[in-house]
């Protein structure tokens, strides 16, 4: 629900002050009308401290002058002018006041949704978030904008302390002076006849007294100053690391999750504008609390007092370090990841980018990135900070580059355009493991300073499994190497194991992923589908999902071993059937035309019901990438007696020639689309138009490719000579084509019509 629908139901003194929040600054009737565009923008990805966000505050600030604008203009009736009237002045007065410093807009509007989400969550009941109101997304976001506030509050409370510190230790070191003067004043008394001495001495010794008290005194105060300076920062590190945590081991790690996820077909991985900008705001916080730690420190060296302090601002500036070194180097990332399945002497691009770069001002001295192949062992031993010895596992061509800064966008990366893998460098493989099961990774790494070189980072990262071809028949098994990887690896795992078996649903999920995206389509697996792979996969009979809920699946069962009867695997079949209605089948896959996912006794079973004529299509169970036309129809050599037919199978070769709707079309004892849709319903808006004419008004006189009569068993056509009648050797013993013993007939006459005319048809008249 939307906070601002929430924020109207606030009470008592709540309400009074969502009130107070608005005003000549920024009207309420502004957050009344434009309540979902405002709650839509993305307000936080602006830094408000960075002077460059500037133009994307002002884009901001005329926009919503437009939305205002555009309000006003739809105003109608009485009331509606006057609306129109004053919705027309808070766009001149917003543009007149925040035209100059667009940023202070932004400032404000942030404030006002952040108090009024915070007002609204203290109002509802604590046992859910925000009383089931918000969703969890959100209240994440909520959570770390409010702790991104409460270390803006720390960070700004240590400075005034330390400012403080600085002013004090400044004030005793006056005193310290004077102390020193009096001192050299009563060294000095020596000389000076007794008379005087006595004279002068005592005041001299009262005022050192004063002063030496004064002195030990103020130092157990900066002493204090200094142990409640460091505690304060203690407590600031100990947020950030929570904060550093939350983003780079939470957010971060899921957007790395669903980055790999999208290579299997899942939703993309979403932009990086908001972990950036979270990002950069801890880069932020940390170097201004390291600054103040190396401040301290600095203090300290100029008036050393005895005591734990030292201690401590070294342990302060070691914890600062290693914090901005995970920060740095958990933010060098891969944007867009390298292809998975590459193949040799071929063009792949790939993007890394640094988050933090633009903050640490890493573009003024722009760093260059390397990109080299490694093998999984590799990987591994790179991960244990082992000495690989520079060791790579093949060679890329236009591997370098330098990392670019964009202004507009405030990002910095490298973007490798034209990499090519020249060779590769295989290891010895693993009993069954064949060349499509190797992984290897795309290693990118870096080296760059920041603050001036007080820190040099070196920097690295893996990219997803790569899994490398020479020729394209090899892209199909390495796919399934890639999708298994993608599903099934777990966050911070060894490159790059995954299990050896997964449940049954889990694989599903997968399967479908995968369909959905390569077909492209809204229509996935049915769980009636999900049950016809799980026949297939298990040799099982079993028509019940439930059955398979705890079955597990092995890698061997999905791609080593060939199923039964078969000389291709599960998951070999699987992606014949893609890669067939991907090219060929996608309109009539969304229309819900293809069953597909029936086997030869299931569709014997749906057709036995229903009138001749009446078909059903099927994915081949016996060759990879086919698609079956199943019939029924009468029984030619047994009257009164039915039976279903099944036709060859099509291939991608056969559609290439001939669509799947005209070769339904041309087949005219296909009335029916299981369960009773007429065909040409169905089919029609797909049909090719006839590629040639006749002025003779008589079909019969010149039969065309679309006049061929329907099968024997539901009419009788004339004989033109096309093909021969069916007869007893043409089925084989459960009534379909014996593909041995004859031609399909649909493929005789696609022959015929590419032949001349006036061949075509010469066997009718002779």
């Amino acid at each position: 629900m939307a906070v601002w629908i929430q924020a109207q139901q606030l009470q008592g003194d709540a309400l009074h002050q969502m009130q107070s929040l608005y005003g000549q600054h920024f009207p309420i009737e502004v957050r009344h009308y434009l309540s979902q565009w405002l709650e839509g923008q993305l307000w936080d990805v602006i830094d408000l401290e960075n002077p460059q966000e500037e133009f994307k505050a002002k884009r901001l600030l005329d926009s919503l002058i437009q939305e205002l604008q555009n309000k006003a203009e739809h105003q109608v009736g009485e009331d509606g002018f006057l609306l129109k009237i004053k919705l027309g002045h808070y766009a001149s007065q917003l543009k007149s006041t925040y035209d100059r410093c667009p940023l202070e807009l932004v400032r404000c509007i942030k404030h006002i949704l952040y108090t009024e989400q915070r007002l609204v969550r203290e109002a509802s009941n604590s046992s859910s978030p925000v009383g089931g109101m918000m969703d969890s997304m959100s209240q994440k976001y909520q959570q770390i904008n409010q702790a991104f506030e409460e270390l803006r509050l720390l960070t700004q409370d240590t400075e005034n302390d330390l400012r403080k510190l600085q002013h004090n230790q400044e004030y005793f070191i006056i005193q310290y002076q004077e102390s020193l003067r009096i001192q050299a004043q009563l060294t000095s008394l020596a000389t000076l006849p007794p008379a005087d001495r006595q004279l002068r001495e005592p005041t001299l010794l009262s005022k050192r007294a004063t002063v030496e008290a004064w002195l030990t005194r103020e130092a157990n105060t900066l002493q204090k100053y200094r142990l409640d300076l460091a505690e304060k920062h203690q407590k600031s590190l100990q947020l950030l690391r929570k904060q550093q945590t939350i983003i780079l081991d939470d957010e971060l790690i899921h957007w790395k999750r669903r980055q790999q996820l999208a290579g299997n077909g899942g939703p993309p991985e979403g932009g990086l504008d908001i972990l950036q900008s979270w990002c950069e705001k801890l880069a932020e916080t940390i170097w201004q609390n390291r600054q103040q730690i190396r401040r301290a420190e600095h203090l300290r060296q100029q008036l050393p007092i005895p005591g734990p302090i030292e201690e401590l601002l070294n342990d302060l500036n070691s914890t600062i370090t290693d914090i901005i070194s995970a920060l740095v180097t958990s933010t060098f990332i891969i944007e867009k990841q390298p292809p998975q399945v590459l193949k040799t002497q071929t063009k792949f691009v790939a993007t890394v980018r640094l988050l933090v770069g633009g903050k640490l001002n890493v573009h003024m001295n722009p760093p260059q990135v390397k990109a080299t192949i490694i093998s999984e062992q590799q990987a591994k031993a790179l991960l244990k900070n082992e000495n690989t010895r520079n060791d790579s596992s093949g060679e890329i061509l236009n591997n370098n580059c330098v990392m670019e800064y964009h202004q507009a966008t405030g990002t910095l990366s490298a973007n490798f355009r034209n990499m090519s893998l020249k060779r590769i460098k295989r290891s010895d493989r693993r009993g069954a493991e064949s060349v499509t099961e190797e992984k290897f990774t795309i290693l990118f790494e870096s080296q760059f300073s920041v603050g001036g070189n007080e820190l040099v980072f070196q920097v690295k990262t893996l990219s997803l499994p790569v899994v490398v071809i020479v020729h394209g028949s090899q892209d199909n098994n390495a796919t399934a190497t890639v999708l298994w990887d993608n599903a099934f690896a777990e966050p911070g795992r060894v490159p790059f194991i995954v299990p050896d078996k997964v449940l049954w649903p889990q694989l599903c999920e997968a399967l479908n992923m995968k369909y959905k995206a390569e077909v492209q389509s809204n229509r996935g697996l049915s769980e009636e589908n999900l049950v016809f792979l799980a026949q297939k996969a298990f040799s099982s009979s079993s028509i019940n999902p439930d059955d398979y809920r705890g079955m597990t699946m092995t890698w061997s069962q999905f791609n080593r071993e060939s199923l039964p009867g078969r000389n291709f695997t599960f998951w070999q079949w699987f992606d014949g059937v893609m890669e067939l209605t991907k090219k060929h089948l996608k309109p009539h896959w969304n229309d819900g035309a293809i069953l597909g996912f029936v086997n030869k006794q299931q569709a014997q079973d749906m057709l036995m019901s229903k009138p001749n004529g009446t078909f059903l299509l099927r994915f081949s169970d016996s060759e990879i990438g086919g698609i079956t036309i199943a019939w029924v129809a009468e029984n030619p050599n047994k009257p009164g007696e039915r039976m279903v037919w099944n036709l060859m199978p099509y291939t991608a070769k056969d559609f290439s020639i001939r669509s799947l709707a005209d070769r339904i079309s041309d087949l005219n004892h296909l009335l029916f689309l299981y369960p009773d849709r007429p065909k040409d319903e169905v089919f029609s808006k797909y049909y090719t138009p006839p590629l040639f004419t006749t002025t003779n008004p008589d079909p019969a006189a010149n039969p065309t490719y679309m006049d061929h009569g329907a099968s024997p068993v539901v009419s009788h056509p004339p004989n033109y000579g096309i093909y021969p009648p069916m007869s007893d050797s043409m089925l084989d013993a459960d009534g379909d084509f014996d593909l041995d013993d004859t031609m399909d007939v649909a493929r005789h006459v696609e022959e015929l019509l590419r032949r001349p005319m006036e061949s075509q048809w010469s066997g009718q008249q002779s």
